[in-house]
């Protein structure tokens, strides 16, 4: 393995393949929890839910310690945009759950989100979701052999600034992932093309638009987790990981690799 840019590390195929199986634990346990959704399970439910399909996989949960962090997964619901800690809450019809969760396998991780409604939900919100995941694979759509993580970022804001009066997060980023859940370089998601850390076959990073029905402003409440809207409006918050290899981009925690995806946008797929 190779380190660039101040500190990025760069994967070997092999090392990919291995990122590649915790990001299926990640994506197959956000599907378990997507069907696992309804109103009455409480966040701690939900948490349990994620923490055995992790372990039965042979994985374990990235976010289970890290730092202190009590629980396998955020549970993230309405104005809270990221960080959430599961607990006693009760979903109710007509929220909104962002879900992020990460896995270890053989030392390596995956890492990836998804915000889901809870039942019928109001059409801005169902917008707010779809435009958020939309930014998402935008920014992934910008990857290139010798482009910039700016790419990514400047993709990601102008896919939502297209969408609408939305407010994009500044003070949380994506970031690098490999041997550790968060690693250089971060990545914003707005910013300018044609900065940042080079995109080279073997970076690893994970995307997370964080995007608000309001202003970008945040507060982190007293656990010193959660972080709410200022405003107090709703928020998504949708992630995935990707690997840029020899042949073109692999989304490890998209079940399909993100193959779909990636050949609708005219993006080469780089995954095996």
């Amino acid at each position: 393995m190779g380190w660039k840019d101040r500190g990025v590390e760069i994967k070997t195929p092999e090392q990919v393949d291995l990122m590649r199986r915790a990001g299926l634990v990640v994506g197959r346990t956000l599907e378990v929890l997507r069907g696992a959704v309804r109103p009455g399970v409480t966040t701690r439910e939900l948490d349990a839910i994620a923490e055995d399909a992790i372990r039965s996989a042979g994985a374990s949960p990235s976010f289970l310690g890290y730092q202190g962090f009590p629980a396998s997964i955020c549970a993230s619901v309405n104005d809270e945009v990221v960080h959430g800690i599961p607990g006693d809450r009760e979903l109710r019809e007509g929220d909104l759950v962002s879900l992020d969760c990460g896995a270890i396998v053989d030392g390596w991780h995956g890492d990836a989100a998804i915000t889901v409604p809870v039942g019928p939900v109001p059409t801005e919100l169902t917008a707010l979701i779809a435009d958020t995941e939309a930014a998402l694979w935008a920014g992934i759509a910008a990857v290139r052999d010798g482009g910039r993580v700016g790419d990514v970022s400047a993709a990601v804001e102008g896919s939502l600034r297209a969408a609408g009066d939305y407010g994009v997060l500044e003070d949380y980023t994506g970031h690098g992932i490999g041997t550790a859940m968060h690693q250089p370089p971060d990545v914003p998601n707005t910013g300018r093309p044609g900065r940042g850390a080079r995109l080279v076959p073997g970076i690893a990073l994970a995307v997370e638009p964080m995007v608000t029905l309001g202003t970008h402003e945040t507060v982190l409440l007293d656990d010193d987790w959660t972080v709410v809207t200022a405003d107090g409006s709703w928020a998504a918050h949708c992630e995935h990981t990707f690997a840029l290899t020899e042949d073109g981009v692999w989304v490890l925690t998209a079940l399909d690799g993100g193959e779909a995806a990636l050949t609708a946008l005219g993006v080469p797929y780089g995954g095996r």
